[in-house]
């Protein structure tokens, strides 16, 4: 075995024989060039972890004139920027030499190429699970007819058992036969070189075996190996298909229709992705904004609150700024675009959501490490076995059967349900308490954290405008909710909620920016800001509108964003336990200061952007801070999935539930308990792994002196893997 294939850092399969950079693919036509730098989007197949995506980064970087090359494994996308005379062939030539497929970039066939993989894996896994499972019942007839049964029989049983284990070894371990293969060609290797060698030799050696009239026979383990290898491997899969969710539901944000007005008037429907800076668009009441544009034309209020953070809808008009994924709420307008959809906020968010991923994909889990380690000991200890025997006088049939039975009583089944059987049982407390977990090593990074940062507009509050009832009588709130059911304005809709049922005003007109008019029992009503209605300013720290009947003096309606009500105890359970918070907001500062002095929150930010909150991360970050993100507007997105790990409300919107590690249900009581089972789940990680490592370390020795039967090790393999089983299950009876 060569150094290289004990290197954890040596990347992954790509499954894919290697080309030259002679006969590479020119992808020169999806070349995109602005100013002097040129951009090229690839999807890479076969790259599955951290250790190929630092060989292909640092492989594209060595290039001249590549200024950045960042892989998001979640989707496969290669974004290379470079300058110069580089060309597309010479970028694509210098990975597929490393072993990796290439195409272009498309989003739609990202989806399909993760979806098909993780089909063949799930087929691959139910192969093998069935095989194993009817081999080990020959297995038991051979165990118990040992030392009755004549070698007739047990040679039969033995092919017959080979006969099935043949099969499913070509079709279900083609994942790691072609990925070795691949890789070893062009002179690396990768961590599933050992793992075919093992499934390989174990194989061989048991025909071998089997056709000499041996007793020892070890195709059950083999094919069980293959079975549990694969599990890991589909599981992987589908939470790399899953963790791109966040950019895929932002793409759809992005990737919609639009109304473009030409010079002539005259309008048409046109896809996003086709606007370009100036055109002039349309945006229909209820309709939002594709790309960023300045009004030209219209009045209206406009809803930003997903986009800024911002809790109360604005009045925009001729000149005013509207950022894609803001809705407008009331009356049509024209704007001029601003720009593509590729340079728009949401487009930067969404490269918040990549840079997050990749991001991520770099953290290594304890799985990972334990590998790290396992792969390289077991396989020396193997070879070290065949030369000690052959050393001592064993002929070479009696050191390899030796080696090879060392290597199966080895089979890291204990170590490959380590992790996942933990991650299972505290996946399943947790969905009992309403939490949804979306991410493989979510449980891990989330016991890691120790800073807490909250966004405020729906997850420390409600998310909601409700009517102060302080000194407003309730025939003024019935009058002025005459008028607002004739409105889809937030307040109007709270004022609608705190009178109940009731009719609406004949004859409602609405003022865009200004408000509501109508005639109510004779006498002329306005509902709207203090300056229609003709009040007297008044500071005021809250929403509000005012409501004017006849000569009447005006009524002044104050709105509120009401704390959850669980808020206060969460935080006070969270700060005993050493947790520190901020507050991270989009809206303006009295409302947030409102609401962080009401929590004993002294570090709080407000009117700030989705870049300014990634800014922060990254600030706490090189502090030493472990965050934890919660939030769920889309300007909390990008933060959300370049925190150390992150939570969204049931609440949230799509992206952002994508974006975060994990989603709960209800309230903010619920934090504690994902926080205190995600302690307990690394701890019982750590100790199966110890029990792994201690499993091997009795039965190692067992091996190596040549005591090992099939029977052996098949109860070892069983036992160890029951073990960590019934200490994984302690989670789910653990207090929090």
């Amino acid at each position: 075995m060569t150094a290289a294939a004990l290197d954890p850092e040596l990347g992954c399969p790509s499954g894919l024989a290697p080309a030259s950079r002679d006969h590479a693919e020119d992808f020169s036509a999806f070349v995109k060039s602005k100013g002097n730098e040129n951009t090229l989007l690839l999807s890479i197949r076969g790259a599955k972890c951290g250790g190929c995506l630092k060989k292909i980064e640092q492989s594209i970087l060595k290039l001249p004139g590549v200024s950045s090359a960042r892989l998001n494994l979640s989707n496969g996308k290669l974004d290379v920027r470079w300058q110069g005379s580089l060309t597309a062939r010479e970028i694509s030539g210098t990975l597929t030499a490393l072993g990796y497929g290439v195409s272009a970039f498309g989003e739609d066939t990202a989806q399909r190429a993760a979806k098909s993989e993780e089909r063949s894996l799930l087929i691959a896994m139910g192969v093998a699970g069935f095989a194993a499972a009817n081999i080990m019942l020959l297995s038991v007839s051979v165990w118990g007819g040992h030392g009755e049964m004549g070698e007739d029989t047990r040679t039969a049983l033995h092919l017959l058992s080979g006969i099935i284990a043949l099969p499913v070894l070509l079709f279900s371990g083609q994942h790691f036969f072609k990925s070795a293969w691949s890789v070893l060609r062009t002179g690396h290797a990768n961590m599933d070189v050992p793992i075919s060698l093992a499934l390989v030799l174990a194989f061989g050696v048991s025909v071998w075996e089997t056709l000499n009239g041996g007793q020892n026979a070890y195709f059950d383990a083999s094919v069980m190996l293959l079975f549990f290898l694969l599990i890991g491997r589909f599981l992987d899969a589908r939470l790399r298909r899953m963790a791109h969710a966040a950019a895929h539901d932002l793409a759809a944000l992005q990737n919609r229709s639009v109304t473009r007005v030409a010079a002539d008037g005259t309008t048409e429907a046109v896809p996003a992705g086709e606007i370009l800076e100036g055109d002039t668009l349309m945006l229909s009441a209820g309709e939002r904004a594709a790309v960023d544009l300045q009004i030209t034309k219209g009045f209206s209020t406009v809803d930003e609150s997903i986009v800024s953070g911002e809790s109360e809808p604005r009045s925009a008009g001729p000149g005013a700024t509207l950022y894609a994924g803001s809705i407008n709420l009331d009356q049509q307008i024209e704007g001029r675009a601003l720009g593509t959809s590729s340079d728009s906020l949401l487009s930067d968010i969404s490269n918040m959501l990549e840079a997050g991923e990749q991001k991520r994909a770099r953290y290594r889990k304890i799985a990972d490490k334990a590998v790290s380690l396992y792969i390289p000991f077991v396989h020396s200890v193997a070879a070290l076995t065949f030369v000690g025997w052959l050393i001592l006088g064993a002929s070479p049939r009696e050191a390899i059967l030796v080696a090879v039975a060392t290597l199966i009583i080895t089979c890291p089944c204990a170590l490959a349900l380590a992790a996942p059987v933990a991650q299972v049982v505290a996946s399943g407390r947790l969905f009992k308490n309403g939490v949804y977990l979306r991410s493989g090593d979510a449980l891990e990074r989330l016991a890691e954290t120790d800073h807490i940062i909250f966004d405020k507009t729906g997850t420390l509050t409600l998310g909601e405008p409700v009517l102060s009832t302080a000194s407003v009588d309730h025939d003024s709130i019935k009058q002025a909710a005459s008028l607002a059911r004739a409105s889809r304005h937030p307040l109007s809709r709270a004022l609608v909620v705190a009178a109940g049922s009731g009719k609406v005003a004949d004859n409602v007109s609405e003022h865009p920016g200004l408000g509501l008019e109508a005639i109510v029992d004779g006498e002329a009503c306005r509902l709207g800001s203090a300056d229609w209605i003709g009040a007297p300013a008044t500071p005021s720290s809250g929403l509000s509108l005012w409501f004017r009947k006849g000569d009447n003096p005006p009524v002044q309606f104050e709105f509120e964003d009401q704390l959850r009500s669980e808020a206060s105890d969460t935080l006070s359970q969270l700060a005993k336990r050493g947790y520190t918070f901020e507050v991270l907001s989009g809206d303006r500062s009295s409302a947030v200061q409102q609401a962080a002095d009401a929590l004993s929150i002294s570090n709080w930010s407000a009117g700030v952007s989705p870049q300014q909150k990634a800014a922060r991360l990254n600030e706490l970050q090189q502090q030493g801070k472990t965050t934890l993100m919660i939030g769920d507007g889309l300007n909390d997105a990008g933060a959300l999935s370049m925190a150390h790990a992150s939570l969204a409300p049931g609440g949230a919107i799509d992206v952002s539930q994508s974006a975060s590690d994990a989603v709960y249900s209800g309230g903010l009581d619920a934090i504690p308990t994902i926080l205190a089972v995600a302690k307990r789940a690394r701890t019982v990680m750590k100790q199966n792994f110890a029990l792994a490592a201690g499993y091997n370390l009795i039965a190692v020795p067992i091996a190596v002196t040549g005591h090992v039967t099939p029977l052996i090790a098949a109860i070892a393999m069983s036992v160890s893997s029951i073990i960590v089983t019934l200490n994984a299950l302690r989670i789910s009876s653990g207090g929090t």
